[in-house]
């Protein structure tokens, strides 16, 4: 065996994972030489001497220079990387899709308690050593969710939210058949007559110019008078700062962003100060549940084996949608 291929590795795996990804190379048409770094010490001349890549680095160092043959993602969101700018025209782009539903569902629960609840009220209550009651809340038993985004993560929600008791409708781009956890489905055409029907609207969509700003002042003023609106898809597919008007004009109940536009959320930015929203910094996903990474090295060292082998991507991106 002549060829070697040189593959750079980002993700934060240990001795046992390296030893996982040699052993999913070998027995392949072409050796694997593995460098490991972390993504935010890669060079744009040290990135363009891969011939494969498996985790996240600045798409802005794949402009120039040459591209790598294969980029595993360890994000489910793939539009940064899907041009063929960033990646050469006949790049294979596959991404961590399957990877983050229970860390980003679970959060999503989180968060809905945290709403309607109205958890940062109370929680600025007690900062202020103030024992006072702040009214009636919301329960989820019983209560319409609609969730904007039924893939991996938000289907994990809305089974989350269907076995706490929730009557759950599923919006998607595509008709595809009605998992038992939905009581509904339809598809983004028919949003507009949906809204007005939730108590929590829950978002978990991509980014790009399809989903831009889909919760616009005019969509959220559709929403029901004292809904909630929850987000850890992508911030710019919420206008910010059409939700605070939405919400100081008191037709909300509330809001929980664990994506925002821009981020970070500037310190100014009226959302801060107001306490029926609750703020996280984009932590839903990323590497803090430890199984997270484990599920995302599995599907890397599964495509590390097809790939050398010539065989079928599992989780590749279609380039010209960015999913």
């Amino acid at each position: 065996m002549s060829e070697t291929k040189k593959v750079l590795v980002t993700l934060p795996v240990t001795e046992e994972d390296k030893a996982y990804f040699e052993r999913q190379a070998e027995g392949g048409s072409f050796r694997c030489l593995f460098t490991y770094l972390p993504g935010e010490e890669v060079s744009e001349e040290a990135a363009a001497s891969f011939d494969a890549i498996i985790g996240n680095i600045a798409p802005s160092l794949l402009h120039g220079g040459a591209k790598p043959e294969w980029m595993q993602l360890n994000s489910a969101g793939a539009e940064s990387y899907a041009g063929t700018d960033v990646l050469g025209e006949n790049a294979v782009l596959t991404n961590a899709a399957g990877a983050y539903g229970p860390s980003v569902s679970e959060h999503m629960v989180a968060l809905t308690f945290g709403m309607i609840r109205k958890m940062r009220g109370y929680g600025l209550l007690q900062d202020a050593h103030d024992w006072r009651a702040l009214g009636s809340v919301t329960a989820v038993e019983e209560s319409t969710v609609l969730v904007m985004g039924t893939g991996d993560i938000g289907g994990s929600y809305a089974r989350r939210m269907k076995a706490l008791g929730a009557y759950t409708i599923g919006v998607r781009r595509h008709n595809k058949p009605k998992p038992d956890y939905l009581d509904e489905q339809y598809t983004m055409d028919e949003l507009d007559r949906l809204i007005g029907r939730a108590d929590i609207i829950a978002m978990v969509m991509p980014g790009g110019d399809a989903t831009y700003h889909v919760m616009d002042g005019r969509r959220l003023r559709l929403m029901k008078e004292g809904a909630f609106l929850l987000n850890v898809g992508r911030g710019s597919s919420v206008d910010c700062a059409a939700l605070a008007e939405v919400l100081k004009e008191g037709h909300l109940g509330g809001a929980a962003l664990d994506v925002t536009e821009p981020e970070p959320l500037p310190a100014d930015h009226p959302l801060w100060d107001m306490d029926n929203v609750i703020i996280t910094p984009h932590v839903a996903g990323n590497f803090f549940l430890h199984s997270t990474l484990e599920r995302i090295i599995r599907i890397a060292g599964s495509n590390l084996r097809h790939w050398t082998r010539g065989e079928a991507f599992e989780h590749r991106v279609d380039r010209t949608l960015g999913y």
